[in-house]
């Protein structure tokens, strides 16, 4: 029976690279000329530091230049507050998201359902298999998600026959 996986990743290497490229950035403007503005990456949680909250946004969009230029979704960054850190200064958490939350799989599974196609949808942990008799009902079916969910990174598979 045809099914294809629906998927919420990022390449973590391109998350690197993308980190990497904007702290050099921030090294080389001249705006930055004597600040702790940097960015840390510890697996898929990313720290913002800077002087204070106005460098701390810019040296966020810098990371997201970066990263939409790397072909990193920015629906997967999830902010956190801006918190002080060690005097006047200023730091942020930014998590990159993998995979589809509980609740959003489930949203997508009850999209599928009540579509009428003539496809069935699993939740896979933090993935949503579809599977049906023909490929082009798989195709309306993806083709339907994309239309409907647009809050979250999603990529479609393992297209299978």
């Amino acid at each position: 029976m045809p099914s294809f996986d629906i998927v919420s990743q990022v390449n973590a290497q391109e998350v690197k690279n993308a980190v990497e490229q904007a702290n050099k950035e921030i090294q080389n403007r001249f705006d930055f000329k004597g600040s702790d503005a940097r960015i840390e990456q510890n697996e898929l949680v990313l720290t913002v530091y800077a002087d204070d909250e106005f460098k701390l946004g810019q040296v966020t969009d810098v990371l997201r230049q970066r990263m939409s230029k790397r072909n990193i979704d920015l629906r997967a960054l999830e902010l956190g507050a801006p918190e002080k850190a060690a005097g006047d200064k200023a730091k942020r958490a930014i998590t990159v998201k993998v995979g589809i939350a509980q609740d959003k799989a489930k949203a997508i599974q009850k999209l599928i359902k009540e579509s009428k196609l003539k496809v069935q949808g699993s939740i896979q942990g933090d993935a949503v298999r579809v599977s049906g008799a023909k490929k082009d009902d798989l195709q309306a079916a993806i083709q339907l998600v994309r239309a409907q969910v647009a809050d979250a990174p999603l990529q479609f598979i393992n297209f299978r026959e």
